[in-house]
């Protein structure tokens, strides 16, 4: 019986988007970690190129600069040799020890208006669109408008993981094989406030982009929590470019949003190693359906090589 090996699947390093940032204004490649990292490493030869003034290098970093250098330094301790979640506590902040939460910052001010800009025009535009999951009715998936390969999966591969993998190792953390985001909005005369409940996810980053508001906090209950028995909740309050991190089952929602316009990027993190054991939905073996894409994060297992006999 002859065999033949399976297609090979194509990717590209994520240095392309991170560390290998081509500077069109000065022709030059740079590997960016982090304002100082930059000055040090190419101050010289981008002062030679006309990059002269500060005003000069703060537009340099507003224009390539998308992951805040807490962010890149956090991800770069977890991946050192004898990194462990002690050290890598003290480069994020601890939001609740018991539940488990943490903050960082994750995108530059710059980026953060940048991708508003470019959802709003997205959203006024007619091109197709789905509502970003069962409870939202306004917001944007993110590989809509073309962005989950070339950002939503370098940072999960990259970035993510390695942090995950120190920070909860329990729930999957470092086997983060798919993920699904999206970007939720909250305004007066649309989605105002999410009710409780669970993400269809291992694990959660939650990033507030804009815009001015008041009102919108997050807040969270206990793991796998019943609503109903929610009575004293932690109440977090959203800073633009910083990322909440929790278990996608802990219990949380969304309240009142008071004025303005709140738009969040949420990415659902999965780890088909767990959830094909148990769905975090049903809290069942999961009965299988196959589908595009990443779909809910569930795999099944593949052969290695593709049987020419069966196929003729």
């Amino acid at each position: 019986m002859a065999t033949v090996a399976a297609p090979r699947r194509f990717c590209r390093c994520a240095c392309f988007y991170t560390g290998n940032l081509y500077v069109a204004r000065y022709g030059l490649h740079v590997r960016f970690r982090g304002e100082q990292q930059l000055r040090r490493d190419y101050g010289p030869i981008l002062r030679s190129r006309g990059c002269v003034s500060t005003k000069d290098f703060q537009q340099l970093l507003a224009e390539d600069a998308a992951l805040a250098p807490e962010f890149l330094a956090a991800a770069e301790y977890s991946v050192s040799p004898g990194a462990d979640i002690k050290g890598l506590l003290q480069r994020l902040e601890t939001v609740s020890e018991e539940k488990r939460i943490y903050r960082v910052p994750v995108f530059t001010a710059p980026f953060c208006q940048a991708l508003l800009e470019e959802l709003e025009h997205f959203e006024q535009s007619d091109m197709p669109k789905g509502r970003p999951n069962t409870m939202n009715n306004y917001g944007v998936l993110l590989h809509e408008l073309g962005l989950d390969e070339p950002l939503m999966t370098p940072l999960r591969e990259r970035f993510l993981q390695p942090l995950m993998a120190l920070l909860y190792p329990d729930c999957g953390g470092g086997r983060l094989d798919s993920h699904r985001a999206f970007v939720v909005k909250y305004a007066l005369g649309q989605d105002l406030e999410l009710g409780c409940h669970y993400d269809n996810a291992e694990l959660t980053l939650n990033v507030a982009l804009g815009k001015v508001f008041t009102g919108g906090a997050l807040y969270f209950g206990g793991l796998f929590q019943a609503p109903a028995a929610l009575t004293e909740p932690l109440e977090v309050e959203h800073v633009v470019g910083q990322g909440v991190l929790h278990r996608g089952g802990q219990l949380h929602g969304a309240r009142p949003l008071g004025t303005g316009e709140r738009w969040n990027l949420v990415v659902w993190l999965r780890a088909s190693a767990v959830r094909n054991r148990l769905c975090p939905m049903c809290h069942c073996e999961p009965d299988l359906v196959d589908d595009e894409g990443f779909s809910d994060g569930f795999t099944r297992e593949e052969p290695t090589t593709v049987d020419v006999c069966a196929l003729t």
